[in-house]
């Protein structure tokens, strides 16, 4: 993708020489035309890079050079980058919930209860699916930041089977108040971990998919926790 933007500050060829080659070392940008005449800058990308990616590699906010977009929306291409990072996910989610509001619609309504336990086991036996890929990677990536799996390397494999158990069980409708309870503490203590490597801003990857998709770790993940948490007090509540 090639973006146009208005760049001010450059008043002479060794300005253009300047910004061309801090913006040319940044990660996915492949190309770099700027021109002082017209305040412009020409940026070929894999991949949208955010405007404040492309000021910080100016000199941050106080340098004289200043980037702004001009022929596209900054706000739609964000939008746009952030569903195609996300979309394995939200694919994910988009069927478990469709499958369970299906399974759940019980004359002429939608049956609460039903609806969670379809979507727990939906979600476990999902996620659990592609953990189980390459269960090694898994294990390696969640001891990033799990905190259980930081001090106990085989908690990554572990939980892997507690995620299929968990949505066999959801499935099969098992002892229901005991799944429960155990869902709750298990995504309570992997929340933990998550909420503080996006605190932290850390820079690793989501371990939730496996090693199979290269998904960021970020609110997303915190939310995807949160719902399993919620729904798991929900049900314990409404039994």
């Amino acid at each position: 993708m090639t973006h146009t933007y208005q760049l001010t500050g450059m008043t002479c060829g060794g300005c253009e020489n300047k910004v061309k080659s801090n913006l040319l070392v940044l990660p996915d940008v492949t190309s770099v035309e700027v021109s002082k005449d017209t305040n412009s800058a020409t940026i070929g990308m894999d991949k949208h890079i955010s405007l404040d990616t492309l000021q910080q590699a100016l000199g941050g906010s106080d340098s004289k050079y200043q980037i702004s977009a001009t022929h596209h929306s900054e706000t739609l291409e964000e939008a746009k980058s952030w569903a195609e990072t996300y979309k394995p996910i939200l694919l994910i989610f988009g069927y478990v919930t469709a499958i369970s509001l299906v399974v759940s619609w019980q004359e002429n309504t939608i049956s609460f209860m039903l609806f969670m336990r379809i979507f727990m086991a939906g979600f476990f036996l999902t996620f659990s699916f592609f953990k189980m890929l390459n269960l090694k990677a898994f294990a390696e990536s969640y001891a990033m930041y799990d905190i259980v799996a930081k001090k106990f390397s085989l908690w990554g494999y572990i939980y892997a089977f507690i995620e299929l158990g968990l949505g066999l069980s959801f499935a099969l409708n098992l002892s229901p108040v005991i799944i429960n309870w155990i869902t709750l503490i298990v995504m309570t203590i992997s929340i933990l971990g998550v909420l503080e490597s996006v605190i932290n801003k850390k820079k690793i990857q989501c371990a939730c998919l496996g090693a199979v998709f290269n998904l960021p770790m970020s609110t997303v993940t915190i939310v995807e926790d949160a719902i399993m948490i919620a729904m798991s007090a929900a049900m314990l509540i409404l039994m």
